[in-house]
């Protein structure tokens, strides 16, 4: 079945995440997803398996255009041509939302849910990371595409105990008090929490008010530095402010300065974000500004 004849069977009436909006086929050109290779497209949890993993692989985490000062909007159309066609990446309310909007066109049901950050310190931080929940066959999945180099490569059982390994690296869910569920990872000193989240199913609207504090309040991570992270299999990358970061699932790791006359080399070599001129100069001074 060719990707255009799965486009038509595939749409149908329009969802929470606009899924019926969304160019299936320009996506799944864009993740690299083949239906040969990955296999024929069904709300199961094989193709949410293959999906994700394509989607994490594929587009890399970054704030450019928050460190620029440009709004970030979420509706589809910005979305598909900022992800998709100019082949940029995101943070977690844009790649989340797309792959929401890719998995409602197949037939998953998807919610969104807000979660606190834990991988920074024990401070209680405000609720700002998006991630999704997929519903197959009565059971549970952690979705998340957008949680940058520490985050799963695939979907994650979302049972109190489920451990799984993803390509060398483990992943983990507990559950608090209050139904809290919280993603771990395991390191060499053990167990470490990334994020906690509540069951409260969230919606695009919710996604959007907190995109609107990551990408302008004075307290956001987000503003004034450039960020751009990939969790590959063999090796995880973070460029944060000046720092070029890079662990392998054998625990190595080793970090470097990027200065401003290699930022746009790096971007391209390591995460495969293209920079026109003008994006170019205008992210140096920031970066510039930071060193």
């Amino acid at each position: 079945m060719c990707l255009r004849q799965r486009t038509r069977r595939f749409k149908g009436e329009s969802g929470v995440w606009s899924g019926d909006e969304l160019d299936l086929d320009a996506y799944l050109a864009r993740i690299g997803y083949d239906s040969e290779r990955d296999g024929e497209l069904a709300p199961d949890l094989r193709t949410l398996t293959a999906l994700h993993r394509a989607h994490v692989e594929a587009i890399p985490f970054e704030n450019l255009d928050v460190a620029l000062g440009r709004d970030v909007p979420l509706d589809l159309k910005s979305l598909q041509g900022k992800l998709v066609a100019r082949r940029r990446g995101g943070y977690c309310y844009e790649q989340n939302s797309l792959l929401a909007a890719a998995l409602e066109r197949i037939g998953f049901q998807v919610a969104g849910r807000g979660a606190r950050n834990r991988s920074r310190g024990a401070a209680l931080p405000p609720v700002t990371h998006a991630l999704l929940v997929v519903t197959i066959e009565g059971g549970q999945w952690l979705a998340d595409a957008g949680f940058g180099w520490q985050g799963p490569l695939e979907p994650v059982p979302l049972r109190d105990g489920a451990r799984v390994e993803q390509a060398g690296w483990t992943f983990g869910i507990g559950v608090e008090d209050e139904g809290i569920h919280v993603l771990r990872t395991l390191r060499a000193e053990g167990w470490a929490d990334l994020y906690a989240f509540s069951p409260q199913t969230l919606y695009p609207g919710d996604f959007t008010v907190m995109n609107h504090y990551s990408s302008s309040h004075p307290q956001s991570r987000f503003l004034g530095q450039v960020v751009a992270q990939w969790p590959g299999a063999e090796a995880r990358r973070a460029l944060v402010r000046e720092t070029l970061s890079t662990v392998r699932a054998d625990g190595s790791a080793e970090e470097r300065t990027v200065g401003v006359a290699e930022l746009a080399a790096v971007l391209e070599a390591e995460f495969g974000i293209e920079l026109d001129d003008e994006e170019r100069a205008a992210l140096e001074r920031v970066h510039g500004a930071g060193l």
